[in-house]
């Protein structure tokens, strides 16, 4: 009998299970509204999908051997709690992985979103066979994932690698984590919506404001790159400063953590892809060049294929199994 793990992938918005082969195939995938029954429903819906796959596993003569679950919350390596997630607030809190092992007789491993992404690169992606990468995830917010020397790296409370919330501008915007400056502020889809929201009130922006019938509140990052794409020149300023931290940002790991391997990935990836000669130049202007040229740096449009990939993996690597695995 083939043995798969269940990745599940939990969004704010959505919930993704995928039934994943050891050589990272995603056999097929489930999805729910993560709130489907109610604003405190996100557990319900986890467990639900995870009976849906396992039955449909059954069927077509699959054995699941272990679930992992990625979620947007920080989570404490030592005792399995989440951190205050704003994406999904009802599991803020929850030791979800002792609650669903028991309760589905399977082991369940819970971590952070963006180390599963990291894992899963690292497992079957395009960072497979090296020994250090980081993973930096825009998305609505920015979160981050760092293998070192063949180890997943949590840090003492689950914070290790989050490079989304360091700064590049001192004097920057205040984040919505409490700093000042940080990349998240100037290379998230958030960040660059709420820089965008914020000019237009100063600068005249017409191929902003009228995509949007003089409403910037409608305005999202997407729009900010396809109005840059046209000659807007606020547009054009915000995915600069955007390019220009998101550099900053990859020189500042490739000088201090020398890794084989950077890659981006997220929901705002894709954007990002299409000025990737723009960003790498922006690193060049910081990094070391020898340690540039020992680092593979590619940006990969994310989905929830990937991220199902990489919940996956959590679960891989718990049982030993996929590449030489291990936690620090």
């Amino acid at each position: 009998m083939t043995t798969i793990t269940l990745g599940v992938d939990v969004g704010g918005t959505t919930t993704a299970v995928g039934a994943v082969t050891g050589e990272g195939a995603v056999l097929f995938d489930e999805h729910a509204p993560t709130h489907d029954g109610g604003p405190a429903s996100a557990e319900r819906t986890i467990v639900g999908l995870i009976e849906s796959a396992r039955a449909r596993a059954r069927r077509d003569g699959l054995q699941v051997t272990g679930i992992g679950i990625g979620v947007p919350a920080v989570v404490d390596p030592t005792t399995g709690e989440l951190g205050e997630t704003h994406h999904v607030p009802d599991l803020s809190g929850q030791r979800l992985a002792a609650q669903l092992s028991g309760r589905l007789t399977l082991p369940v491993i819970v971590d952070n979103d963006v180390n599963a992404l990291a894992l899963g690169e690292w497992y079957f992606g395009s960072a497979r066979g090296a020994r250090s990468l980081v993973v930096l995830a825009p998305g609505t917010g920015f979160g981050a994932g760092l293998v070192l020397d063949g180890r997943l790296v949590r840090g003492a409370a689950g914070f290790g690698g989050e490079f989304g919330h360091a700064p590049v501008k001192f004097d920057g915007p205040r984040c919505w984590c409490g700093g000042r400056g940080c990349l998240a502020v100037f290379a998230s889809g958030r960040g660059i919506a709420e820089a965008a929201r914020a000019r237009v009130t100063t600068f005249p922006s017409p191929g902003l404001l009228q995509k949007v019938d003089g409403d910037p509140a409608r305005i999202d990052a997407p729009l900010v790159f396809r109005v840059a794409r046209e000659g807007d020149v606020v547009a054009a300023a915000i995915v600069d400063d955007a390019c220009r931290a998101l550099g900053a940002m990859i020189a500042t790991i490739v000088n201090g953590l020398n890794p084989e391997a950077v890659v981006i990935t997220g929901g705002v990836a894709s954007a990002f892809a299409a000025l990737e000669a723009r960003v790498l130049r922006a690193v060049a202007d910081h990094a070391f060049a020898r340690a540039l040229a020992a680092t593979r740096v590619s940006i990969v449009p994310g989905d929830k294929r990937l991220s199902m990939r990489g919940a996956a993996a959590l679960a891989l690597q718990a049982a030993g199994s996929g590449p030489e695995a291990g936690t620090a």
